[in-house]
């Protein structure tokens, strides 16, 4: 049995409206997986969806595609050597494998730069931040899904790949035990796309680089988060306003912030 590194809803195991919500979640983000940051809220009383109900109204607008395309825009990104095709042949990645790693990264980059602005949103709007001017909707995100292999369990890996997956994970932070980030999970399918992937990021993160652009991306995110507090209702939540921001504040200022960069880099590099 998989365990989350913090308590979850499996996906497997959601029932009535937790299952709806997740059924939601994955239909809207066009991404056929539930991420850690939803699975986590639902452990907590409606928790769920009263943060889900603060943001839906902005990602089927497309005011969150809109402020993550300003946030991309923006952002500032240390760059990676490209990949040229024969270094993924090399690695041992022929077509398959090339278009599911191009599908992860893809899914991920997608998925990564809304979470940030729009849960960034939600913080704002537990710390009490008053809306103001409801922003434009947009062009709604891509809903064409997708497709993501089953997220593999850690203690199904062998030991080396389970290993290179952590220290992945401890690359742009200087958390002692950070938050695993699930896209190096999907990614072990191909163990040589991970150690191209260290190749990659290791330098970036000995020299700063990726340190500089997370904290960066992190302050960019939240700013552009401000256009989306228009879009949210005014019920009040479901528990302690700080309880419910520390829930959220986890996973924003942690995992997301670090791979709204590092997946970024990595798919720049993929595409070439």
């Amino acid at each position: 049995m998989m365990r989350d590194p913090v308590a979850a809803v499996p996906e497997a195991e959601a029932t009535g409206q937790t299952a709806a919500i997740f059924a939601d979640i994955r239909a809207v983000y066009g991404v056929g997986v539930v991420n850690l940051v939803w699975r986590h809220l639902a452990t907590l009383p409606d928790a769920l969806p009263w943060v889900w109900d603060c943001v839906r109204p902005a990602y089927v607008s497309g005011a969150v595609a809109s402020a993550a395309a300003s946030y991309r825009a923006a952002a500032v990104l240390p760059v990676a050597p490209r990949l040229a095709l024969a270094d993924k042949l090399a690695a041992g990645l022929d077509a398959s494998a090339q278009a599911g790693i191009g599908a992860v990264l893809a899914g991920y980059d997608r998925t990564n730069a809304m979470a940030l602005v729009a849960l960034s949103a939600v913080m704002a709007r537990l710390q009490g931040e008053p809306a103001g001017a409801r922003a434009p909707a947009g062009s709604p995100a891509p809903v064409d899904a997708v497709p993501l292999p089953p997220l593999p369990a850690l203690e199904d890996m062998a030991p080396a790949i389970a290993e290179l997956i952590h220290r992945l994970n401890r690359l742009g932070t200087a958390e002692p035990a950070p938050l695993l980030a699930s896209m190096y999970r999907h990614l072990s399918y191909w163990p040589g796309y991970l150690a191209l992937a260290w190749d990659q990021l290791a330098p970036l993160d000995a020299d700063g680089r990726l340190a500089s652009a997370i904290a960066a991306a992190g302050a960019l995110g939240r700013q552009q988060a401000a256009s989306l507090l228009g879009w949210m209702p005014e019920t009040p939540p479901p528990q302690d306003a700080m309880v419910l921001h520390a829930a959220i504040a986890q996973f924003v200022q942690g995992p997301i912030d670090r791979m709204v960069v590092n997946c970024a880099v990595l798919r720049r590099a993929w595409q070439g």
